[in-house]
């Protein structure tokens, strides 16, 4: 199973859309960000937290830059 497939799926188990392609790439942006400006262990709670806040991806890129 490819990523995008297992992220197609997970979407549809839990009742969300997945992201389109270019909320995928600010997503691994956002990422990036968090696992280089700290532990890697910041990438995956970075992305819950944005989740959880409802702010866009765009938004909280722009913070995870200046943290």
């Amino acid at each position: 199973m490819t990523a995008d497939e297992w992220i197609r799926t997970f979407a549809d188990n839990i009742g969300v859309s997945p992201p389109s392609r270019e909320e995928m790439d600010e997503i691994l942006r956002l990422a990036g960000v968090a696992a280089h400006a700290s532990e890697r262990i910041a990438a995956p709670i970075a992305c819950y937290l944005v989740g959880m806040s409802g702010h866009s991806l765009s938004d909280a890129l722009e913070v995870a830059e200046g943290v």
